[in-house]
């Protein structure tokens, strides 16, 4: 009984390694993609403009600056079309008559949360926030979405309020990242 246990205790791992790596998601089925699947690997640097022979399909650049905007494409939003964002002006508009409610009195980030997510139709869990000023309210960003579609709203230093409806970002956040 002993040897059974020991084949078990090494080979449940193994199936249950092989099962986790074969169970990887489908770009299809993923809300925030476009369905497309990734592209293959670059195959070599693109030429210079001034170089006539042909470039391998996908090639690297070697301008600085348009690698650094495919290395940080990950943080622009996604195309929504002009329906969905038609649906969702209601709700942007909601949201930032409640930031402007809330940039006069001030408020607290769980206060913010539930106003926010009561503005656009979500819990507060779902809203993300960016930024500490509280009381006053200021330089503080909210959003949340369902899907692609995102509704987000924020406050300037001198408490203007404002709301707009985006894409999701490619990385699954409603509010812009910043840092690397």
């Amino acid at each position: 009984m002993t040897r059974m246990r020991l084949r078990l205790t090494v080979a449940l791992p193994l199936i249950l390694l092989t099962a986790t790596a074969t169970g990887c998601g489908d770009a299809g089925t993923d809300p925030r993609s476009d369905g497309v699947r990734p592209t293959r690997e670059a195959e070599g640097f693109c030429p210079l403009p001034e170089d006539d022979r042909p470039a391998p399909t996908p090639c690297v650049t070697e301008d600085w600056n348009a690698r650094l905007k495919e290395n940080h494409a990950y943080r622009e939003p996604m195309p929504i079309t002009a329906e969905q964002k038609a649906e969702a002006a209601p709700r942007a508009k909601a949201l930032a008559a409640a930031l402007a409610e809330l940039a006069d009195t001030g408020t607290t980030e769980d206060a913010l949360r539930a106003a926010a997510a009561e503005a656009i139709g979500m819990t507060p869990e779902q809203i993300e926030v960016l930024g500490t000023g509280f009381a006053p309210l200021r330089k503080v960003k909210v959003g949340g979405g369902e899907g692609r579609v995102c509704v987000n709203g924020a406050v300037d230093g001198s408490g203007h309020a404002d709301a707009e409806v985006v894409g999701r970002s490619a990385d699954g956040a409603c509010l812009p990242l910043t840092g690397h």
